[in-house]
């Protein structure tokens, strides 16, 4: 399965409803299939722009991070229920990139500047 990360913000609650909201996501996740790795909570916040939803404006959110892997088929359900549920403003799914095991860094080439210089004089 896929590895994925679920950005969430939800809209500004006193600490037992926003406990509430995230269980509902996680329990949707796990009902769906998921295993859900790690959730943090990146706190409270002043959103960047004020964000319409659910027929009113938002100025601040909690934001949450679910680190979770799940089949594909699941991600476009998720996001349905997520985009229905009035305590969340943003939901975003981010696929994580599995990195290569022999995959290395090569650097910076320098460039040889020697091969210019002569390839001028003749």
């Amino acid at each position: 399965m896929p590895r994925y990360e679920l950005a969430l913000i939800l809209k500004a609650m006193q600490r037992t409803e926003t406990a509430a909201a995230i269980r509902r996501t996680v329990e949707a996740l796990l009902a769906r299939g998921a295993v859900v790795r790690n959730l943090e909570n990146l706190g409270e916040r002043t959103l960047p722009y004020k964000i319409s939803k659910h027929n009113r404006r938002h100025t601040s959110g909690g934001y949450f991070l679910v680190d979770f892997d799940a089949p594909p088929a699941i991600i476009r359900t998720m996001l349905d229920h997520l985009g229905r549920d009035i305590d969340v403003i943003r939901p975003t799914i981010l696929k994580h990139r599995t990195p290569e095991a022999d995959e290395t860094c090569p650097g910076l080439i320098q460039p040889n500047y020697e091969v210019k210089l002569r390839s001028r004089r003749k």
